[in-house]
């Protein structure tokens, strides 16, 4: 039984990190195609101006920062789940090589 329950909690971590990883890629797409459109959002400045603005670095700089923190939380959630006993100090390096890799 303990087996059964290990095997049941690494593939819930499994799954969980895969969900995770996912949900990142496509926010990250959605940013990307949101910002060749012009798309500022509900609360900022009209999408067209009088006067055309040249694109800069810190959106691609918050866009970078904004993947940096999910992958920090993500090695937070692994971190968690090999204290608690529910992976292996070789799944957890696995799973931080595929994140930083």
């Amino acid at each position: 039984m303990p087996g059964l329950l290990r095997g049941i909690a690494r593939t819930a971590a499994v799954a969980g990190t895969a969900t995770a990883v996912s949900n990142r890629v496509t926010r990250r797409q959605r940013g990307r195609w949101a910002a060749q459109q012009g798309y500022l959002g509900p609360q900022s400045q009209p999408l067209y101006s009088a006067q055309p603005q040249p694109q800069s670095q810190p959106q691609q700089s918050a866009t970078r920062a904004d993947d940096m923190a999910d992958m920090l939380d993500q090695l937070k959630q692994l971190g968690e789940l090999k204290s608690q006993g529910v992976i292996t100090e070789a799944e957890f390096e696995e799973q931080k090589r595929r994140l930083l890799g």
